[in-house]
């Protein structure tokens, strides 16, 4: 009697280094995607700076000449082209760690006194593997108005 239980002891020799490694492989993805998920939070919410920068720059794009006092009330008047032009001068000054890779998708104005910069970045994660994508596109839109008065 004693040896069966004896048997039955030792056959399960092994059996926690096997549970012990499935632990590690799902701990280090849960570690993986943890710090993917927060790479492309931050990344997303670098772009929205940038283009948040660019939308407020695009509001101001127009000069004191064209402004017009109507009923005692200043007022302004943007055009796309401008808009547009402020918005690529402002991803050119800025510095190259935030505009590298950056995109203009579209720089308007809806109604002649906001303007609405959208802007495109192919995030990559910081550890590739099967479970994370090679790259996803992030996209951003900001709107700022000038106010005179």
């Amino acid at each position: 009697m004693r040896r069966i239980e004896n048997r039955k002891l030792s056959s399960d020799e092994g059996s926690s280094l096997i549970l012990i490694i499935f632990a590690g492989l799902i701990g280090l993805a849960v570690i993986v995607a943890t710090m993917a998920a927060t790479s492309l939070y931050i990344e997303r919410k670098r772009l929205f700076t940038v283009a948040d920068g660019a939308a407020l720059i695009s509001a101001e794009a127009f000069n004191l000449d064209e402004v017009q006092m109507v009923d005692g009330v200043a007022r302004i008047s943007l055009n796309d082209s401008a808009v547009k032009a402020q918005a690529q001068n402002y991803l050119t000054i800025i510095p190259a760690a935030d505009s590298a890779g950056v995109q203009l998708v579209s720089a308007r104005t809806p109604d002649g006194v906001s303007s609405e910069v959208t802007l495109l970045k192919t995030w990559h994660p910081p550890v590739v593997s099967m479970f994370m994508p090679d790259g996803i596109d992030i996209s951003v839109t900001a709107t700022a108005r000038t106010v005179l008065g």
